[in-house]
């Protein structure tokens, strides 16, 4: 009768181990996932701030790649957007689908 006792304890608690990692790792990933939203919103501003003087670009994110939309006067311009968002740092792949506009 004791081994039945001993080994229902035993069970219980790993279920309840096995319960609460499950828990942490669910939280974990939530974090992750918020950091990561955070690191794409801070990532965003700085593209944004040193594209200030083109304020027809819209800039987005997403775990370091940098998509820039919107219309530029000439392929320069373009060209001039698309390495100023690679120099910001954190940056990894800028996208380009800048359009130039007609004439």
């Amino acid at each position: 009768m004791t081994n039945t006792k001993l080994i229902a304890s035993l069970f219980a608690a790993a279920t309840l181990s096995a319960a609460s990692l499950t828990a942490y790792a669910q939280q974990d990933g939530a974090m992750a996932g918020a950091v990561a939203a955070s690191t794409d919103t801070a990532l965003t501003a700085k593209v944004k701030a040193a594209l200030a003087e083109q304020k027809q670009i819209n800039v987005t994110s997403a775990e370091g790649v940098v998509t820039l939309s919107g219309q530029v006067a000439n392929t320069d311009a373009g060209t001039k957007a698309i390495q100023a968002a690679s120099a910001v740092a954190g940056v990894k792949e800028v996208k380009s689908e800048l359009t130039v506009a007609a004439k």
